[in-house]
Parts: structure tokens; C-alpha cells; sequence
């Protein structure tokens, strides 16, 4: 027969254990992950770069990695939050912006800088096209290249080749 005895100390120790386990996991799945790349590619060959978008020339040269064309000056700057919950309109904006490699579930709840642009270069299309830039800490988030009329289209940031 075996007796095994357990001081209080010792309890005490493995239960201090446990509990820096427990809390170090938590950790590890409350923070959220970084995205650590600068570019990211966006057609085979081809590295379009999301970082280091400080400025208005910045903004202007984001563009033209795409082939766009834009007016010198934001039609449009102001500060939008991107929403908690999203609904079906978001929902379906989000697709796009997952469609480029980005997206904006990652940035709920955060303020970001929404900047719009016209588009002076678009093929076979008479109406006014705006360039919209979603910028989070000097990096472009989202956006996409839409028309202004009511029943427009929006797409990504790449031209379409039809």
C-alpha cells in the first residue's frame, strides 16, 4: 500500500501553473493576427503594393499600379468606422475585397480614411467612375472602382480585360 501526501504549497504551485496555461492560450486566441506582408500578389508576376500610402502622390501611384488614371485631388476625404456587424450590403462589398486578396472583417469597429477619386481613364464608359481607397494606418485596406449612376457597377481595383 502506497501513501501519497500533498501539502497545500504544492497544490498551490500546480494550480499557479494551470492558471498561467490557461491565461497564455486565452492570450493567444484573443490577439489578433497582423498581417505581416507589405505587398501581397494580385496576378501571377505581378506585386501590387498595399503599404507605405502616406500621401496624396502615394494614393495617386497606388492607382496606377492597376492602370488608372486619376484627377490630382480627392473628390472625397473623411473618416468612416468600419462597422461591428456587417449587413447583406457589406457582406456583399466584403466579397470584393476578399476577391483582391484584402478583407475587411479584419478591421471591425476600427476608424479608417475613405478617399475617392475620379477615374479618368475608363475604357468605353461615358459617366463619372470614382476610385474609392480604404486607408488603415498608411495602409490600403479596401476600395474598389465604381460608376456614380444609381445603377452602376462596382468592382476591384484591377481593370477587367472584357
Amino acid at each position: 500500500m502506497f501513501i501519497y501526501s500533498v501539502r497545500a504549497s504544492t497544490l498551490k504551485f500546480f494550480g499557479g501553473v494551470i492558471l498561467s496555461v490557461v491565461t497564455l492560450i486565452t492570450l493567444i486566441c484573443l490577439i489578433p493576427t497582423v498581417d505581416t506582408e507589405d505587398a501581397q500578389t494580385f496576378s501571377p508576376g505581378e506585386k501590387i503594393n498595399y503599404s507605405g500610402i502616406k500621401s496624396n502622390d502615394d494614393r495617386i501611384n497606388f492607382l496606377k499600379q492597376f492602370g488608372w488614371e486619376a484627377e490630382p485631388s480627392p473628390t472625397k476625404e473623411e473618416t468612416v468606422t468600419i462597422p461591428d456587424d456587417f449587413d447583406r450590403v457589406y457582406t456583399g462589398y466584403n466579397e470584393i475585397q476578399k476577391s483582391m486578396g484584402l478583407d475587411l472583417s479584419k478591421y471591425k469597429n476600427k476608424e479608417v480614411i475613405r478617399y475617392c477619386y475620379k477615374i479618368t481613364n475608363y475604357p468605353d464608359y461615358d459617366g463619372e467612375v470614382i476610385a474609392t481607397l480604404l486607408i488603415y494606418r498608411n495602409k490600403v485596406i479596401g476600395g474598389d472602382i465604381s460608376s456614380a449612376d444609381a445603377n452602376g457597377f462596382t468592382q476591384g481595383f484591377e481593370k477587367s480585360t472584357s
